[in-house]
């Protein structure tokens, strides 16, 4: 078994020779497997045990040609990603980013009536995009917590049951929920049809007071087109998480005040990574013995 004790991520080369030499690869989402590599001649590699619930790092369709299995860590991460989700609606309704750098700046003269003035959560309307677990998560911290009404738009539409936990009403036509929330938060998985879900067109339907928020994947957003959006004044911020070329960010972005962003904190708690490690082991570990694989991507 060979370790990255360094914590890094893998170069192209140094994922070309896991792959050649090692039946298991214990991949992050900062590892790119694309196509390329995953069909070098002689590779030995079968299972990509990916440490995360995502992955589009990963060209499946290639995988699968290949013979190599790809597992990820679902399910695990559910309630992290989403505390999270409810963090980035606070700091950017609330501008604390922007509180936090004027104090430690040592800018701050005071309390004023009206410094700094935000929006309240508490009743607005939240748009989910994307109601699978994280997505159930977060509606259910913003209801129950916050009094937000809860509105969604997924491929398909929850159990009357599971509605009424968070009196969520389904809409199935996106620009609609677009126009209606004040917060739109995404939880989509990445796909080719999700890819710049939200761009020029889609953003130009939202409010000028409402907030986007991505604890999803990075591709789901065009970023220039965000940065043009919210600089404009055509909505009021965004909270991020995630980004399109990780670690690299849109440079539009990290000059705005009213754009939180964070280095892909979402499922960054001690318990949910030893968990996502241990969900990781047990797919390798069925891997070995030859039984059903417990996460299967492909």
């Amino acid at each position: 078994m060979v370790v990255d004790a360094a914590d890094r991520p893998l170069s192209r080369d140094e994922l070309a020779m896991a792959l050649r030499e090692s039946d298991v690869l214990a991949a992050t989402v900062t590892d790119r497997l694309d196509a390329e590599l995953l069909n070098l001649p002689g590779a030995r590699c079968r299972l990509i045990a990916s440490f995360g619930v995502g992955f589009n790092h990963v060209a499946i369709d290639a995988a699968r040609t290949a013979g190599i299995r790809v597992t990820n860590t679902p399910g695990v991460l559910t309630d992290a990603t989403a505390d999270i989700a409810m963090a980035l609606i606070l700091s950017v309704a609330r501008r604390t980013g922007e509180g936090e750098r004027l104090l430690r700046s040592g800018r701050w003269a005071g309390w004023s009536p009206t410094a700094l003035l935000g929006t309240q959560v508490s009743g607005k309307r939240l748009g989910i995009v994307g109601m699978g677990r994280i997505g159930q998560a977060t509606a259910r911290r913003a209801a129950l917590g916050f009094g937000m009404k809860i509105l969604y738009h997924s491929r398909t539409r929850l159990d009357p049951v599971e509605e009424a936990k968070f009196d969520a009403t389904w809409i199935t036509d996106l620009r609609q929920l677009l126009a209606e929330a004040d917060f739109v938060s995404l939880h989509c998985p990445a796909t080719p049809a999700t890819r710049h879900l939200l761009n020029r067109e889609t953003l130009g339907y939202m409010r000028p007071h409402a907030f986007v928020i991505n604890t999803a994947r990075g591709d789901v957003i065009d970023e220039a087109a965000l940065a043009d959006t919210v600089q404009s004044g055509r909505i009021a911020g965004a909270g991020l998480d995630v980004y399109e070329l990780e670690p690299s960010v849109h440079p539009g972005l990290t000059g705005l005040e009213n754009v939180v962003l964070l280095p892909h904190q979402g499922s960054g708690s001690r318990e949910t990574r030893e968990a996502m490690g241990h969900c990781a082991a047990d797919n390798i570990e069925a891997f070995i013995r030859g039984e059903p694989l417990p996460n299967p991507v492909n």
